[in-house]
């Protein structure tokens, strides 16, 4: 039988906020509530019964697998979302804007 030993926690090198994130909601018949997964960490997931509870449990989720990571010696994705890629698009030339 193996031994089991604890992971050292790491400071990520990028904030859980910098990851984007899908929360989902799950079908009763998996139990219901939310699961939360990040892309740009495959196997990282979480779940819970409210969306909240899913965010604080998926803030565990990604300490430990990017712990887990850096414990065996593997690289940390950078994140790939950036705020600027939901920047609203330049107004075009020519297209007319009503004040509301």
């Amino acid at each position: 039988m193996s031994e089991v030993r604890s992971i050292p926690r790491i400071v990520p090198p990028w904030p859980f906020e910098a990851y984007a994130h899908i929360i989902s909601p799950l079908a009763e018949a998996d139990g219901g509530g939310y699961l939360i997964t990040f892309p740009d960490l495959p196997g990282c997931m979480a779940d819970g019964e409210t969306e909240a509870e899913a965010v604080a449990n998926g803030r565990d989720a990604f300490v430990a697998v990017v712990s887990a990571l850096a414990d065996i010696g593997r690289d940390i994705p950078a994140p790939s979302f950036s705020p600027d890629d939901a920047a609203a698009p330049e107004n075009p030339a020519g297209v007319a804007q009503k004040a509301c």
